[in-house]
């Protein structure tokens, strides 16, 4: 895959994650719509329900009230003329002129001959309206003798049902002639209102759905109203927090949002301040710390030159040195010594603190540079080096002398012997392209307290636990973690399970090789390649 494929798959890949988070259902924008939505579409089901009932109410009652008044009409008209035992004939002629009525029924004529038995007479001929269509309570109640009262002045009485054939609705009404006759049924199609009723819900459904869009349309534009002023403020915090403290809202309206807005940039512009004035006596002390120093060497250097002569007098045989001044001498020396190197570790924390600290790099073997810092310093008695030769690495030996100076001196004076520094190499994944140097020195003594390592590498804290360091000015690690980060490493410490203090030095083998993003170290420290011995 190209760079240029990959970088499109990137933005396609950021593009649908935007798209996601900005629809994702925690999205309070979401949520507006989802309910704003459901609210309407509660109200429009419920408004569409109750107009379709009542439409459906209205239409069946008047076509079946028209119909039923029609039919009883006919019944009592043209069925009342017949004879009380009517033919065949009669039944089957009254039937078609019922059936022409204005409402268009289908009618069934049933009665006993002349003969004594049961004769028909129907509209739609012989294979049309039987006695069978006619469900059976239907024709038990228009057949059963109501008793009569003065509340029913007649024995029987006209019935209706409603019944679904074939997907089509109709109407079925029964009832007899007054004073004996024949008794009369009525089928009538309701097909043409159910198409009606059908309609008027397809209707009703789009209104509906219209109603829903309408409504989340509304939702979204008022949720942008509302969540646009707290969006912007989101996105201001962020850039906040991201360190432009110049970033302001753009305040418009008098509404509870404005006043949000009003308040966040009186709390941007009170920290902005606060940072400035803060930043103005960071550079104040810093430049007081540097200035200090600066002073402190010019006495110190006479100073140092006296102390020199002294402690030549006091190694000399038949020295000139009272004996009862003679500890006062070296307590002289001795500090004299500490406040120097005190100076010149205030001098390189200010060069990091102000981002001058420069690199000047070299191809090292790291086994030669322990070697030269150990014998240096007359360590190789106590010092177990475990390097193998040919293990190189493009650093600054000078700021890598540092390092390895703190680190076992550190060992030595706090730790128990023997001292272990081992060298390996370490080119898994994420370490650079040419890998990484990884350096471990460690002591066998009693080991750090837990509540102390967090705390090893700060400036001037001085444990008073097993490991004291009064006698230190509390910098030494400092500056050695600051070396290996202007390096783009790293150094860690931890207990070893075994017993004793283990400190893990990480640098990669071509600082020159790494991007600016990859590097550690300050953004304005320089890398100046060179030899620096």
């Amino acid at each position: 895959m190209t760079q240029e494929h990959r970088r499109g798959a990137g933005g396609w890949s950021a593009a649908r994650k935007g798209v996601w988070s900005r629809l994702r259902f925690t999205s309070l924008r979401l949520r507006l719509v989802v309910v704003f939505g459901l609210v309407a579409l509660t109200a429009a089901v419920s408004a569409s329900g109750i107009a379709y009932w009542l439409n459906r109410e209205s239409v069946l009652t008047r076509t079946q009230d028209a119909v039923l008044r029609d039919f009883e009409q006919e019944m009592r008209n043209r069925a009342g003329a017949l004879p009380e035992h009517p033919t065949q004939d009669e039944l089957q002629r009254t039937a078609g002129q019922m059936a022409n009525s204005s409402q268009r029924f289908t009618v069934l004529l049933v009665a006993d001959s002349p003969g004594g038995r049961t004769v028909y007479g129907s509209s739609g001929g012989l294979n049309g309206f039987s006695l069978q269509d006619v469900p059976v309570p239907l024709r038990e109640a228009v057949t059963e003798r109501q008793k009569v009262t003065s509340n029913n002045k007649y024995p029987h009485r006209l019935y209706w049902q409603r019944i679904v054939d074939g997907d089509t609705p109709y109407l079925v009404a029964g009832t007899r002639v007054i004073g004996g006759g024949p008794t009369g049924y009525m089928l009538k199609s309701l097909e043409t209102e159910a198409k009606d009723l059908n309609s008027l819900a397809w209707s009703l459904g789009i209104a509906s759905g219209l109603a829903l869009i309408g409504s989340a349309l509304l939702a979204h534009a008022a949720a942008t109203t509302v969540l646009k002023p707290v969006q912007r403020l989101g996105t201001a915090a962020r850039r906040l927090g991201e360190g432009k403290l110049d970033t302001r809202l753009r305040v418009s309206g008098t509404d509870e949002l404005a006043d949000l807005s009003r308040t966040f940039n009186k709390a941007a512009e009170a920290l902005e301040k606060r940072v400035a004035d803060m930043a103005g006596r960071d550079e104040a002390s810093r430049r007081f710390v540097a200035d200090m120093s600066h002073e402190l060497r010019t006495p110190l250097t006479a100073i140092t030159a006296v102390t020199e002569v002294l402690e030549e007098e006091l190694e000399s045989e038949g020295g000139g040195i009272d004996p009862m001044i003679e500890p006062a001498v070296r307590l002289v020396v001795s500090e004299t010594r500490r406040l120097n190197d005190l100076v010149e570790n205030l001098m390189e924390v200010t060069r990091f603190d102000a981002g001058t600290a420069r690199l000047v790099l070299d191809d090292v073997d790291m086994s030669d540079q322990i070697t030269a810092c150990i014998d240096a310093r007359a360590w190789l008695d106590a010092v177990d080096l475990d390097a193998e030769r040919g293990i190189h690495a493009r650093i600054d030996p000078r700021r890598l002398d540092v390092i390895l100076a703190n680190l076992i001196g550190n060992a030595l004076k706090h730790g128990g012997s023997p001292v272990r520094v081992s060298v390996r190499e370490d080119g898994s994944e994420g370490t650079g392209d040419g890998g990484a140097v990884v350096v471990e020195v460690r002591d066998h003594g009693p080991g750090i307290p837990e509540e102390v390592l967090p705390h090893v590498f700060d400036r001037f804290y001085k444990a008073s636990a097993s490991r004291p360091r009064s006698e230190g000015s509390g910098l030494g690690l400092s500056i050695a973690l600051e070396n290996a980060h202007i390096h783009g490493g790293e150094i860690t410490a931890a207990n070893s399970p075994e017993g004793g203090a283990v400190f893990t030095l990480r640098l990669p083998r071509d600082v020159s090789a790494q991007s600016p993003s990859e590097k550690s170290g300050d953004a304005e420290d320089e890398v100046v390649e060179g030899d620096a011995r």
